[in-house]
């Protein structure tokens, strides 16, 4: 990671199960472990948009069950920007990488947060959209401004 984030609010905790946003064709991603993150008593440790997490596979044709590292790139629970703004997506979704935080797959679809883009710029070479003005985004918003 190239930079220190701003403190952010954790909207992933483990057991969470997110849409997968890369071109391996992976459908969901279940979350159980974080990065960086140490557990306490009865917490559960979360992540946020750039935070690295292990998960595993839910659905997808080739990988079932397999355990791999991911990065947020998006997550529904609000977060309170430096600007004095709040932003928050419509979905909550990551991506398959590699230990180094490589992408295995080639694009990402759907919006990516600025907070992320910043940490992995492997990540924001990929993105369909970076976003870093307020509302809600997702998808649908994305391609009707690309009209």
């Amino acid at each position: 990671m190239a930079r220190n984030k701003f403190r952010m609010s954790l909207g992933l905790p483990v057991v969470a199960i997110v849409n997968c946003a890369d071109s391996m064709g992976t459908k969901n991603l279940y979350i159980i472990s974080v990065k960086g993150i140490k557990d306490r008593f009865n917490g559960l440790p979360s992540s946020c948009v750039g935070g690295m997490v292990v998960a595993t596979v839910k659905k997808a044709p080739d990988l079932p069950k397999k355990v791999m590292p991911a990065i947020i790139v998006c997550q529904r629970k609000p977060w309170h920007r430096t600007g004095g703004v709040f932003m928050y997506f419509e979905d909550k979704a990551g991506v398959n990488v590699n230990p180094k935080g490589e992408m295995e797959g080639s694009d990402i679809t759907g919006p990516t947060g600025k907070e992320c883009a910043d940490l992995w710029p492997r990540i924001a070479s990929a993105a369909n959209a970076i976003v870093q003005t307020l509302g809600v985004w997702s998808s649908k918003r994305i391609a009707k401004l690309k009209e």
